[in-house]
């Protein structure tokens, strides 16, 4: 049975988690697949250009500021000192950040091109959300942000020119999802890499023995109980394990890599089904907006102040706890 699903309205936040993967995080400095070019001409107040827009550095403090506590709340972790293996903390945050404005300063270019724009009351919700952000924040804050209302007004608008660009793009996708191409089942797997093994394990499965068993004996796939969607698994291995009936075994399966053996037990998980539906939905509005957004900023130059960047630090020795930039957005905008 097809399912319309209703289309969730998203932030640019969570927007660009989608296609930050394209990104990298600007690891290597680059903007979708296209490599951005060290400094050209930009001032020490702006931190990065993209065509005939730049982006400002106390819009990226905002962002910054935001994101470390929003991180530091979530994770309870002090990301000034915490390590990973490879940076900072404070470094991915800063990463994230970046990644981020380069999406929103790319889509309002994007947007400036398709001609769309905010309408009169999308910028009455934007001037709202402004107002009350700006009263949340300490004169502390204010004077490390160096912000007044009008550029929270002027950052917020960006964001949203942002998200009215989303919704566009992706506003004409197919939401029908069907039970059987979202299907979830519940299963368990042997994977074995030697065919000798694999003829073992298939002959004490013939015999009657327990699966759990013997996959504990012969299984090198990780995880010997999952859940598994369309494409989790190699074609030949969904083919025979989406006509299995609940505790129904699978015979040996040969792949490229390897041979699995798949145990059925339960073929239609409701609740993960739906989900998944939802995620079927958000990988085809990725697909859409990527195919218009990759070839756009292949055109435009991009430019990154790194000696700026890389002197932006966090303010540690004033409190700064301001931390509903976007929930604030969210309040107001999420319909725009």
């Amino acid at each position: 049975m097809a399912m319309k699903m209703r289309k969730k309205k998203k932030r640019v936040a969570l927007l660009c988690a989608l296609v930050i993967g394209t990104s990298s995080a600007l690891t290597g400095c680059q903007i979708g697949k296209t490599d951005v070019v060290v400094s050209k001409n930009l001032s020490g107040k702006q931190v990065f250009s993209i065509g005939n827009a730049t982006c400002s550095l106390n819009e990226a403090k905002v962002y910054l500021v935001n994101y470390q506590n929003i991180y530091g709340n979530t994770y309870g972790i002090d990301l000034l000192s915490e390590k990973t293996k490879e940076d900072s903390l404070q470094d991915y945050v800063k990463k994230v950040t970046l990644s981020e404005l380069t999406k929103v300063v790319c889509m309002d270019l994007l947007a400036e091109s398709e001609d769309l724009s905010l309408s009169k009351e999308d910028e009455e919700l934007v001037s709202n959300a402004a107002k009350e952000y700006y009263d949340s924040l300490t004169k502390e804050e204010i004077s490390y942000l160096g912000v007044s209302q009008s550029d929270i007004v002027t950052y917020y608008e960006h964001y949203a020119l942002a998200q009215k660009l989303y919704n566009s793009l992706t506003g004409s996708v197919n939401e029908e999802v069907s039970d059987d191409e979202a299907r979830v089942m519940e299963a368990m797997q042997i994977y074995i890499t030697d065919k000798d093994k694999a003829q073992e394990a298939a002959a004490r499965l013939s015999a009657g023995e327990d699966f759990a068993s013997v996959a504990s004996n012969y299984n090198e796939g990780g995880n010997i109980e999952l859940n598994i969607a369309r494409d989790d698994l190699p074609k030949e291995v969904e083919k025979v394990a989406f006509n299995l009936e609940n505790d129904e075994v699978s015979g040996m399966i040969s792949t490229d890599n390897g041979y699995y053996f798949i145990k059925c037990l339960n073929k239609y998980n409701e609740e993960l089904t739906d989900a998944n539906k939802v995620n079927i939905i958000e990988k085809r509005e990725k697909e859409a907006f990527d195919d218009v957004y990759e070839e756009f900023i292949k055109k435009q130059g991009s430019y990154l102040n790194e000696k700026v960047w890389d002197a932006l630090e966090l303010e540690t020795q004033v409190k700064m706890e301001t931390n509903t930039f976007f929930e604030t957005y969210d309040t107001y905008c999420s319909d725009i």
